[in-house]
């Protein structure tokens, strides 16, 4: 199994883009912290290999305590055999971070911190109504690294009206400074039943226009490439040593278990998703109810996420793959679609099969789109 994915849904406040699931109440704290342990020795038997990978992922599981995580960690170790070499990732967000935090982490064994960060500007992070200023943001990485944390890996948004071109090469000039060897960069996406969806459609805020999305995702591909980062994945650049293992394996198409409210999970060609309850979803397991619906993948289905995956990746599509995992039809759509895609230059072949142009990354979408079944 590449990797165990543990939901922890409670955050402290709303993020104005966020349509994650979460609570912002933690009186559920303990009956989920249960759930979640009853969950992992159910799903245990899923698998029969070691698990690669592990990543607490929310929400915010920094919300958790030490007695909190140790009963998740207790449970995982007892039910799993993990990798001695397992990447153990826990998503941070800034204000969280302190000394005797990130020494519980060591202990737990927690090798890698995903820290919230967004944008290094106070005024962005109120328009974002994150809970941490740009200061606690620098001095959580600085505290993260002083305490022996070397694989490290920040959130950036860009793409938004309030951010002009100059602050967005500061964000990244920042990135080098602090010497960060992962970084996750996404443009903002304004999804319904956000806050931001609310100011939008009331003329409070405008979008930003296409074209200095653009010019601002062009920087980040050239800004990252010229101090020693690979982007790996559209949003995903590392130095080397650090491309993240847990979300390379999903991408590769790898199975996952994934555990809590609304997590999702891959196992055999048959995908299950949980419950965005956290009520609903602790009574379930307490009571041995369903609290999951599933669907089976069929080959037309695994196909269109084959090139979802792939293509996203530096890595690409390999052709020989392809042709391994998927019927003659299947292979003839691939062939007659990608020649056209050759054709415009959206795509160019590699010695392994076919991966995006550099004009091909900026509409990503619709390249990938026009490949499905």
């Amino acid at each position: 199994m590449a990797g165990l994915y543990i939901h922890i849904p409670f955050c402290k406040q709303k993020c104005s883009y966020c349509d994650f699931h979460f609570s912002t109440s933690l009186k559920n704290k303990k009956a989920l912290i249960q759930a979640l342990c009853s969950e992992i020795r159910l799903r245990s038997s899923l698998t029969k290999t070691p698990i690669e990978t592990i990543y607490f992922g929310g929400g915010t599981p920094s919300l958790l305590n030490y007695d909190d995580l140790k009963i998740l960690f207790d449970s995982i170790h007892s039910n799993f055999d993990i990798c001695k070499e397992a990447e153990i990732t826990i998503e941070c967000n800034p204000d969280d971070i302190n000394e005797i935090k990130l020494s519980e982490y060591k202990k737990l064994g927690i090798n890698r911190l995903s820290i919230g960060v967004q944008s290094f500007y106070d005024e962005d992070l109120c328009f974002f109504n994150r809970a941490h200023s740009a200061k606690e943001a620098t001095k959580a990485i600085l505290l993260s690294q002083d305490a022996g944390f070397e694989n490290i890996t920040v959130d950036l948004i860009y793409g938004f009206s309030m951010l002009t071109q100059k602050k967005w090469e500061n964000n990244l000039k920042k990135i080098e400074k602090l010497k960060i060897p992962h970084l996750s960069a996404y443009t903002l996406t304004i999804e319904p039943k956000t806050t931001l969806n609310y100011l939008l459609k009331t003329k409070k805020i405008n979008n930003m226009s296409d074209e200095l999305v653009i010019q601002q995702f062009q920087f980040l591909i050239d800004y990252t490439s010229s101090i020693g980062f690979e982007q790996y994945e559209i949003s995903n650049f590392a130095k080397q040593g650090f491309i993240s293992k847990h979300n390379s394996n999903y991408w590769l198409g790898k199975e996952y278990l994934g555990i809590g409210p609304s997590a999702h999970s891959y196992v055999e060609n048959k995908r299950f998703w949980n419950l965005s309850n956290n009520a609903i979803y602790i009574k379930s397991i307490q009571q041995n109810t369903p609290f999951y619906e599933e669907e089976w993948i069929n080959e037309n289905m695994a196909y269109n996420e084959f090139v979802l995956t792939r293509l996203r990746t530096s890595w690409g599509i390999n052709y020989n793959e392809l042709i391994i995992k998927f019927n003659v039809e299947i292979a003839r759509h691939f062939n007659s679609k990608s020649q056209i895609l050759l054709e415009r230059n959206l795509i160019i072949k590699t010695n392994t099969g076919f991966c995006l142009s550099k004009q091909g990354i900026f509409i990503a979408d619709s390249v990938i789109s026009d490949l499905f079944i």
